[in-house]
């Protein structure tokens, strides 16, 4: 029976869900510890996101039989980072709008009072701005999180690719089991 090659979508699935889950975990436990929106401690959802890049691009190659080529291993981190984005833009959509409104409320209170301190717009314009943010701020941030969650994703993906890349050279011998992947 011929062994299928190994399919990168399927790894970077299947790593992207993993992240969504460790997301939604992470995000609950910084609200219920109330820390502040704007701490340091916002940036602690990449690292996950960052580490399962490279186990996916790891897994990969493993299962290419220990070899695996720039390009390659690009293509496993770049999906891996469109799934994961579009995974959590949809999260961030759903929280902010439906689990957690209460955030988009706080931020859009946040704006006010900045904008009022800097008293460079009128009482209409600002009322104007924070009901914008306040209906239109969940998608808006989804959109931008998928975005900047992508672009990320592209630079770590080729740092991973580049790591791991290692060519099959003429002298090492074919292992059958482990194929090229049809693109």
């Amino acid at each position: 029976m011929e062994q299928l090659a190994p399919n990168p979508t399927k790894i970077a699935t299947k790593w992207a869900i993993i992240n969504l889950f460790t997301s939604i975990i992470l995000t609950y436990v910084i609200q219920f510890i109330s820390t502040d929106p704007n701490s340091p401690l916002k940036y602690l959802g990449y690292l996950p996101f960052i580490i399962f890049l490279i186990l996916a691009q790891k897994e990969y190659k493993d299962q290419l039989g220990g070899f695996l080529t720039f390009g390659q291993g690009f293509s496993a981190g770049f999906r891996y980072a469109v799934f994961t984005s579009l995974l959590l833009a949809v999260f961030t959509y759903v929280y902010l709008a439906f689990l957690s409104p209460e955030i988009m409320v706080k931020a859009a209170e946040d704006a006010r009072t900045q904008m009022e301190a800097k008293g460079n717009m009128s009482a209409e314009q600002i009322d104007k701005a924070v009901s914008i943010t306040k209906t239109a701020g969940p998608i808006i941030g989804a959109f931008f999180l998928a975005i900047l969650d992508t672009i990320i994703g592209i630079i770590v993906s080729l740092i991973g690719a580049s790591i791991f890349k290692k060519e099959r050279s003429p002298f090492d011998v074919l292992d059958t089991t482990a194929t090229e992947p049809e693109a």
